[in-house]
């Protein structure tokens, strides 16, 4: 075989190879449990029409959905779907400043709510956006401040509260504007250890990490080693190409085949959410692909 042959034959292998579900891609069998639990992240799919997506989901294999509105859950439920995560104030609206905290409270506490009527495991919170005169030790003690008032309520109705690290740096469009969705400038909670030590401070088994594997790649990398590491902690997980915030495919940097294995392999038996944007003319193709990859 010439050499342009050889090479030819091994791209067009490893192009299959991307697209193969994760478990013929390698040997997981010391990765106990089931396969991996797959929700999705709706609002990466707008303007799609979330009912229809729902329907989409369900034929192909995921469990579950979040960030949709709440007015559709009875529906989407209804479909046989679950609901994974319930939302709540946003990231720019957090704790961090002590002036959000009625707003922060509320929200999270409606959140527990729908998540008690709907039987999600998770309602998600943030840190909130760096303010101007809020040092690092103030916004620290302000969040632990807040979330402390909140999470006897999430004990006693038996649902956890999940931090999400978010990527603060600036991700362009073509035409020169920040993306408002694939990085946070001025984000206080960018970095996984800084998170970890806030969920670790809060004390609780319903306060844990949220690990979204594309901000954690950008702001920290060391993806398996950092999941490992915070194994105990972590309550939920993102997906999504880097750089890009792209499909699972081959034009992104992670492989996801084996962050997923290894997350099987420390026990998780959580969701794990697609939150990628779509790039393709077929949008659902590319769910198809993703939900493949992560199939382990």
């Amino acid at each position: 075989m010439k050499r342009r042959d050889f090479v030819a034959a091994n791209l067009i292998a490893a192009a299959g190879a991307a697209l193969a579900p994760a478990r013929l891609l390698g040997d997981d069998t010391a990765a106990g449990g089931g396969r991996i639990r797959q929700s999705i992240m709706g609002w990466c799919f707008n303007p799609m029409d979330m009912l229809k997506l729902a329907a989409e989901c369900k034929r192909i294999g995921l469990e579950a959905m979040e960030g949709i509105n709440s007015n559709l859950y009875d529906q989407v439920t209804g479909m046989g779907l679950k609901i994974s995560l319930v939302g709540s104030h946003g990231f720019a609206t957090g704790p961090l400043d002590p002036n959000n905290h009625p707003l922060v409270e509320e929200k999270l506490r409606e959140g527990i709510d729908l998540a008690v009527k709907y039987g999600a495991p998770n309602v998600i919170t943030f840190t909130g956006m760096q303010q101007a005169g809020i040092s690092d030790a103030a916004a620290r003690k302000n969040c632990l401040d807040c979330w402390k008032r909140v999470i006897p309520y999430a004990e006693e109705k038996g649902i956890g509260l999940v931090l999400e690290h978010l990527n603060s740096k600036a991700h362009l469009n073509p035409d020169g504007s920040v993306h408002p969705m694939k990085g946070h400038p001025g984000y206080w909670g960018d970095d996984i250890h800084q998170c970890a030590e806030l969920v670790n401070a809060v004390g609780s088994e319903k306060f844990k990490l949220l690990f979204d594997i594309y901000h954690v790649q950008i702001m920290n990398g060391d993806l398996i080693a950092n999941l490992q590491k915070y194994q105990s902690i972590i309550g939920h997980y993102h997906t999504a190409g880097n750089p890009g915030r792209r499909e699972l495919d081959g034009r992104n940097e992670i492989n996801y085949p084996a962050v997923m294995r290894a997350i099987k392999a420390t026990g998780y038996t959580g969701y794990v959410a697609q939150e990628f944007i779509p790039t393709s003319d077929d949008p659902i193709r590319s769910l198809e692909e993703a939900f493949a990859v992560c199939d382990v």
